[in-house]
């Protein structure tokens, strides 16, 4: 959820090359794509389950049979899809987005993360922001390895002639009305502006009013990215990427409910695909919130771009298992088989019916139309047992009253009782160090020296912090029983094998303890009990546990093959690079990702992928089982760096060096095989025989050598 505690290959998509000018910008043109493809459709879901949370209870796809009907029978659902670390519901809507891993983009801890200063203080900044927000200076938000803003996803597609909308979907649109210098509203309307006069008016009106909600209603959370030369974004505004690789000028953009509405409804409301007004919780035209884009919204939003003309579209879909209240004024969980929780599912199902029917009315479907159907992250359903103990939700209603909520823990004053000394050192005015932490059944934790920063991973403090952690305990209150409360822990030497280190160092953690997921530890509010149940919340998420871990993607549409269900193993970053191939489109970047080439139609394989399927598949799988965070590699490593941390000064020292050693052996393979990967997809390059079987091999050893080192 989002509460934050082109060298192209196809003969048609070539044609479009010839209309790009030699700086790389596009001419004016009509949309071109690849592989008979008119239209790209991406709904992005929060929190959407494949698999069931209660054996007896149907899952949510189960419970929107007209979704998982439509993909099964017109593409393919990889149901053996994982997200990345941390996974929250920033950093996989944009790992997704960009094919690239957290540490590529920015956002490794998310929703908000934690930046030490130089002096040892705490700042928490949100990963929601448009996409050239910078954090701190000239420090992007968005940042890669390299430290400069990441390439935006819509660039590809604008620059073959076609217009991206987007509704919800994070850092594409404007996340907030600040009107700083850095603030969207600035930046994008400019000063002075009457957009400008409405937020600021928007700001200094009374707290909970309607009219302090305005601006964000009229201006967050939808966006229409043009192409040169496009009708639709004449009075738009100048659409402003100064660190896109190659230039992009000359590019506009529409911005918010008030300037989107008109253009994609032909009136300042658009209308549910229930027939209802789409408004905020004061009952104001325009976007409704992002815990407000329910299904029949999204959905609206999305067949209304693409009736309009807009070719390509990105849309986020709001977890059907709290309760939002009115347009998200109001968060509540739901437990597996809750009446409300199947209501809101049966809703979900109800509009998917209509969205289907309404896009085969204008001509959409398969035959012309790419569908991508995802979710940002997996999650563990935290509650006891729920009256009937046996019901199934849809006979007979699950009652979890006084059954159902995360345990939060309080770190501070776990620390003060079990671990008095080293709380001497960390916590209070007149403690030498400080420490905080980013709330989380995954917490990352931050130390520092008060007035001279953070403190180094090798620090004696720090070292003494993390064994002593490693035996924190806690009270479950719906079992009684004392609870040791890590899983596994890594510091910045294993979270640089799980994609965790930026090239922004003040936000990277100095360890990460994931924990059992039925906790929520945190430090804030400081009143916040030592453990006690928080019932609004109960669907924990950015830990490791296969259920948080394990997602799913759907895929119908031109070039996909009618597999129904597959357990190909992929996870988020695989996504971009698909989409692009089957598009005829490529990025500025080689992503991390890799072409699901096992659910793709022969035809759709262009460059040099096909001549090779079976050893070039074996060359993916060993690649992801190498590279990504829940493959085999990053969850050895994980193993071995929790013995590190946990362990005497010996054996944390020869630890960390064969981790860093075996870190660096895989980035350097790792690097090979991506580059060799992405140029056949993009530049038809062929990969030898002797390299696929070189690479799949080496790329085996080293996993093996980590999972030896783990044993």
């Amino acid at each position: 959820m989002r509460i934050a505690r082109s060298f192209l290959v196809s003969g048609i998509a070539l044609c479009a090359a010839a209309a790009m000018a030699k700086d790389g910008h596009q001419q004016p043109a009509r949309c071109r794509l690849g592989n008979g493809i008119e239209h790209v459709i991406y709904i992005q879901f929060d929190n959407t389950h494949l698999r069931r949370d209660k054996a007896e209870v149907p899952s949510d796809f189960e419970q929107m049979p007209h979704l998982l009907n439509f993909i099964r029978g017109n593409g393919t659902v990889l149901a053996n899809d994982h997200t990345v670390l941390i996974s929250h519901t920033a950093g996989g809507i944009l790992s997704t987005l960009t094919g690239v891993y957290p540490d590529r983009h920015g956002q490794t801890v998310s929703n908000s993360y934690v930046r030490t200063s130089a002096t040892g203080a705490f700042s928490f900044p949100s990963s929601f922001g448009y996409w050239t927000d910078p954090v701190s200076g000239a420090i992007p938000n968005m940042i890669t390895q390299e430290g400069v803003n990441a390439p935006a996803p819509w660039v590809p597609f604008t620059r073959a002639g076609c217009d991206v909308g987007a509704a919800g979907v994070a850092n594409i649109v404007l996340e907030n009305t600040g009107t700083s210098a850095t603030g969207d509203v600035t930046k994008v309307f400019g000063a002075g502006s009457p957009q400008f006069a409405e937020a600021n008016a928007s700001a200094a009106a009374p707290a909970g009013s309607a009219a302090r909600n305005l601006a964000q209603t009229d201006f967050v959370g939808l966006a229409l990215h043009c192409a040169q030369g496009s009708a639709l974004c004449a009075s738009g505004h100048p659409d402003v990427l100064p660190a896109e690789p190659q230039g992009y000028n000359g590019f506009n953009g529409l911005f918010g409910a008030k300037e989107m509405n008109p253009v994609i409804a032909g009136s300042p409301v658009l209308h549910d695909l229930f027939g209802t007004p789409i408004a905020d919780p004061f009952g104001q035209p325009g976007f409704p919130g992002f815990d407000g884009m329910e299904a029949t919204v999204s959905l609206a939003y999305t067949a209304a771009m693409h009736e309009r003309g807009i070719q390509v579209s990105f849309a986020y879909i709001s977890d059907a298992h709290d309760f939002h209240g009115v347009s998200g004024n109001a968060h509540d969980a739901f437990g597996p088989g809750s009446s409300g929780y199947v209501a809101q599912l049966a809703a979900y199902d109800q509009a998917f019916d209509l969205f289907f029917q309404r896009l085969a009315r204008s001509g959409m479907d398969r035959h012309n139309t790419l569908f991508i159907f995802t979710v940002d992250e997996g999650d563990h359903f935290v509650g006891g047992t729920p009256t009937p103990a046996t019901c199934d939700g849809i006979n007979v209603p699950c009652d979890w009253t006084n059954q159902i909520g995360e345990i939060n823990a309080n770190i501070d004053t776990l620390v003060q009782h079990q671990f008095p000394t080293l709380a001497s050192q960390f916590l209070g005015s007149a403690a030498p160090n400080a420490f905080t932490v980013h709330g989380d059944d995954a917490p990352t934790f931050y130390l520092a020296a008060k007035g001279k920063g953070a403190l180094g991973q090798a620090d004696p403090l720090t070292r003494s912090f993390e064994r002593q952690l490693a035996g924190l305990a806690a009270v479950n209150p719906y079992t009684g029983t004392t609870d040791r409360l890590l899983a596994q822990m890594a510091d910045q030497t294993g979270m640089k094998a799980l994609h965790m280190m930026t090239a922004d160092t003040a936000r990277n953690p100095t360890f990460v303890f994931f924990s059992y997921p039925n906790y929520f530890i945190t430090d804030f509010p400081t009143s916040t009990c030592e453990t006690c149940v928080q019932a609004p919340f109960a669907w924990n998420h950015g830990d490791i546990q296969p259920e948080i871990a394990h997602t799913w993607i759907g895929m119908a549409g031109p070039g996909i093959r009618r597999l129904g269900q597959t357990e190909v193993w992929t996870d988020h970053t695989d996504v971009r690079p698909t989409i692009l191939m089957l598009t005829g489109l490529r990025d500025s970047y080689e992503s991390d990702g890799r072409v699901i080439s096992e659910v793709l139609e022969d035809f759709a394989l262009g460059g040099a992928l096909h001549p090779h399927d079976d050893s070039l598949e074996d060359l993916g799988a060993a690649y992801k089982q190498l590279n990504a965070p829940f493959g085999l590699f990053d969850r050895a490593i994980l193993t071995v760096s929790t013995h590190a941390l946990e362990g005497s000064d010996i054996t944390y020292t020869t630890l960390e060096a064969q981790i860093a050693a075996l870190t660096a052996a895989r980035d350097s393979l790792a690097a090979e095989i991506r580059t060799a990967l992405n140029r056949a997809a993009f530049d038809g390059a062929r990969i030898s025989d002797d390299s696929l079987r070189d690479w799949t091999s080496q790329a085996d050893a080293l996993t093996s050598q980590a999972i030896d080192l783990a044993l």
